[in-house]
């Protein structure tokens, strides 16, 4: 991992292009806010399948005074539930070639996005740059075309039968009948003019096109949803970890309480011990709830949670501001807004937001998620900004880069590509089982074990960041999932 110092930031972000959109910004003097902004706009562009102007997401906020604040800008629930029977709610498989999942898309799907209302909070309370100019790069990427990364082709095969559901989404993914693979171009021109217009102030029309989209008796959406949506700042859970205090997602979010939780619990620096933690914290939350495991002020509903299709961005400036912001779209509805070159997102459609069945949430609430962007701020004053993808592996993804960062003192980029493990539901998960020197110790723990042969992305993507006391950067993208570092 080198170190850079004398430079205006950093950050790491899930494609190369997303990153270079962030950089550029910090390269104009915009702060780590004005480069988040850009690249998450820029994530819509090249990670179409992650990131979406129809989805929402998480900010963990350090300012450079030291404060440090959470914006949840997640999706609601709509406000009024339609007859199930009547909403256009849809299922499709996705291939992962070991397996088969299902997915349920259409206007159904579809809850309330809080990206757009996200992203003018983040300028209006920390930017220092003009959307215009924020939104530049993405439109130009977005007009001119962006190369498929292999990963971005893997992710669009996987989910094919939502890209090309509609003729619309077809003809953008799958042009002439093929699905877009790596080295060909994405070029998307109707969300060129989105952007545009995101960046002229009309998110009005944008509203009003989205909520046209969501056609009446087969959406549970409406204009009054879009228009009401309010993204909210919340206090972070705070703890320690080794050297280092840690900032997490607070509720009604549970992946935080869950990284706070194994954080607390963990006894040792092997991996048996970090295997212990989770299947405790795993064990308690899936019997007792959130609240047994963290408990965090008002008691609160577990609910359903929303955390597939995921992707990180962290990024720290030469002031000490620090973002780490992890945003979702699901899969997509599998329905272009018409004229906008985007998916609404799916939310509704996954089995983990209606644990009691479809169509059985409570209205006007905002969703839950294992999403848990970090900050964290070492004794010594380093900053930290991470957060990984990965669906329901995020929360141990994260811990054990932290442990092995804050508490064992691993290099962060060791850290990041050393190999992980998870427990979930009883099983336990090895990546890397060929190459580990504690298969027997694990494999005596516990009964179900599954060993993965090499490094997978199903382990999660964590991106991070670091600037020392004196300004020095470093980072590391997680190769697990194309992950990219970049200075500015």
């Amino acid at each position: 991992m080198k170190k850079h110092p004398g430079h205006n930031g950093a950050v790491a972000a899930g494609h190369d292009v997303t990153a270079r959109a962030a950089a550029t910004v910090l390269a104009e003097g915009g702060n780590a806010f004005d480069a988040a902004i850009a690249a998450l706009l820029t994530a819509c562009v090249c990670e179409p399948v992650l990131a979406s102007l129809g989805g929402g997401g998480f900010m963990t906020a350090r300012t450079a005074d030291g404060k440090v604040r959470l914006l949840d800008f997640f999706c609601d629930t709509p406000i009024e539930k339609q007859p199930a029977d009547q909403v256009e709610f849809v299922e499709v498989h996705a291939d992962f070639g070991t397996l088969k999942q299902p997915f349920h898309i259409g206007c159904g799907a579809t809850a309330t996005p809080g990206m757009i209302p996200g992203l003018t909070a983040i300028a209006e309370t920390f930017g220092t740059m003009p959307m215009a100019d924020l939104a530049a790069p993405a439109v130009t990427a977005a007009r001119q075309g962006v190369a498929m990364t292999p990963f971005q082709a893997f992710l669009f095969e996987v989910v094919a039968p939502i890209l090309t559901w509609t003729a619309e989404a077809g003809a953008l993914f799958a042009p002439e009948g093929n699905m877009l693979k790596a080295g060909n171009r994405l070029v998307n021109p109707a969300l060129a003019d989105a952007l545009s217009a995101l960046g002229e102030g009309k998110y009005d029309h944008l509203r009003s096109t989205m909520a046209a989209a969501m056609e009446p008796g087969l959406s549970h959406l409406s204009a009054r949803d879009l228009a009401s949506y309010t993204p909210v700042f919340r206090e972070p859970i705070q703890v320690p970890c080794g050297r280092a205090d840690v900032y997490l997602n607070p509720r009604p979010a549970s992946g935080g309480a869950l990284v706070a939780a194994m954080l607390d619990r963990v006894t040792g620096s092997d991996a048996a011990a970090a295997a212990a933690a989770m299947a405790a914290v795993d064990r308690t939350w899936r019997t007792n709830g959130i609240d047994a495991v963290w408990p965090q002020g008002a008691k609160t509903s577990d609910g359903g949670q929303a955390y597939r299709g995921t992707t990180q961005v962290s990024i720290i400036d030469r002031s000490g501001n620090a973002v780490s912001v992890t945003v979702s779209n699901g899969e997509g509805n599998g329905r272009i807004v018409p004229g906008c070159g985007f998916m609404m997102n799916n939310m509704l459609g996954e089995e983990d937001v209606n644990p009691d069945g479809f169509h059985n949430w409570a209205p006007g609430r905002r969703l839950s998620s294992m999403m848990t962007p970090v900050i964290a701020e070492a004794g010594d004053g380093t900053l930290y900004a991470l957060g990984s993808g990965g669906s329901n592996r995020i929360r141990t993804a994260i811990f054990q880069v932290l442990t092995r960062s804050l508490a064992q003192g691993l290099p962060l980029a060791e850290a990041v590509v050393a190999p992980r493990i998870h427990f979930e539901k009883g099983r336990l998960d090895i990546e890397s089982a060929d190459q580990r020197s504690d298969l027997d110790a694990l494999g005596a723990a516990f009964a179900d074990i599954v060993r993965w042969p090499g490094q997978s992305l199903y382990f999660g993507g964590v991106h991070c960041v670091t600037r020392s006391a004196e300004g020095t950067f470093a980072g590391a993208g997680d190769p697990r999932r194309e992950g990219v570092f970049r200075l500015a």
